[in-house]
C-alpha cells in the first residue's frame, strides 16, 4: 500500500541543480547500464537524484526491475516517491553503484561529502565490483581541494579532539566545524555525527589514511585509489 498523504516527499531538490542538462545527458547514458533484477548502490546529492530519474524512466519503458541501496533518506524518500523498492547494504551487495562527486583528478581520485553521507556512500562504493561516478566538467580539477574542503566526520564526543588533531596535520589551512542552513547548530549526518569541512593547500598521498587514524575519526570525503569509472 503506498502513503497518500499529501507530503510532497518527491520536492527533494527544491533549490536549483547547477548544469542540470549536462548532469542529465550523464545519467541517461549510465542508465543504459542498467540490467533486469539487478541490486544498484545510489549515491547522494543532486547528481544522483538526477541519475535515480533517469534509470527509473528507463526501467518504466522497458519494464524493468531494480532494487536500490540508497546511501541518505533524500534517496530513499525519492525511491519511495518513483516506487523503486529498496533494501540495505547487510542484506544484499550491489551489483554495481553510481555516486556524483565534489572533485576529480587526473588519476580518478574523488572528494565528496557535502551531503553528509559519505560514511554511507563509501561503505557503498567499497561493497561494490563496478563503481560509476556521474560528473560534469565542472568537477574536474588539477589537484584535491582546489575548489572544496575535505568533509571529515566525527564522533560528536571527539569533536574537539578531533578539531585539534586536525589542524596538526600537514597541508591543513582550516578546520571548519559544518553549520546546518534551515536548523540552529551543526549538521548532524546520516549515522548521527558532526562534520567537519577541512581545508589543505595539498593533499598528499597518504592523507586519506592519516584521516582515518585520528582517534573519533569516522570517514573522510577522500575516495583515493578507488577503481571507479567516470561518466
Amino acid at each position: 500500500m503506498q502513503w497518500n498523504n499529501g507530503c510532497k516527499t518527491d520536492e527533494v531538490w527544491q533549490r536549483d541543480i547547477k548544469n542540470r542538462a549536462l548532469k542529465e545527458k550523464a545519467a541517461r547514458k549510465l542508465a543504459l547500464r542498467l540490467k533486469d533484477g539487478e541490486v544498484v548502490g545510489a549515491g547522494s546529492g543532486s547528481t544522483s537524484y538526477l541519475t535515480l530519474l533517469a534509470l527509473a524512466a528507463r526501467a518504466e519503458r522497458e519494464g524493468l526491475s531494480f532494487r536500490i541501496i540508497p546511501t541518505s533518506i533524500e534517496i530513499e524518500l525519492t525511491c519511495s516517491t518513483l516506487g523503486i523498492p529498496t533494501t540495505e547494504l547487510k542484506v544484499e551487495r550491489p551489483d554495481w553503484s553510481f555516486d556524483g562527486a565534489d572533485e576529480v583528478d587526473a588519476d580518478n581520485n574523488i572528494i565528496k561529502g557535502r551531503g553528509g553521507a559519505l560514511l554511507r556512500e563509501k561503505l557503498v562504493i567499497a561493497a561494490s565490483p563496478e563503481v560509476y561516478i556521474v560528473i560534469d566538467k565542472s568537477k574536474l580539477v588539477k589537484r584535491l581541494g582546489q575548489n572544496f574542503p575535505v568533509p571529515v566526520e566525527v564522533h560528536p564526543d571527539a569533536v574537539q579532539l578531533g578539531c585539534e588533531a586536525l589542524n596538526k596535520l600537514p597541508g591543513v589551512t582550516d578546520v571548519v566545524l559544518r553549520q546546518a542552513v534551515a536548523k540552529d547548530g551543526p549538521v548532524i549526518t546520516e549515522s548521527g555525527n558532526l562534520i567537519f569541512d577541512v581545508y589543505f593547500s595539498i593533499i598528499a598521498a597518504g592523507t586519506e589514511q592519516k584521516l582515518k587514524s585520528i582517534i573519533g575519526v569516522v570517514e573522510s570525503g577522500l575516495f583515493m585509489g578507488y577503481p571507479v569509472t567516470i561518466i
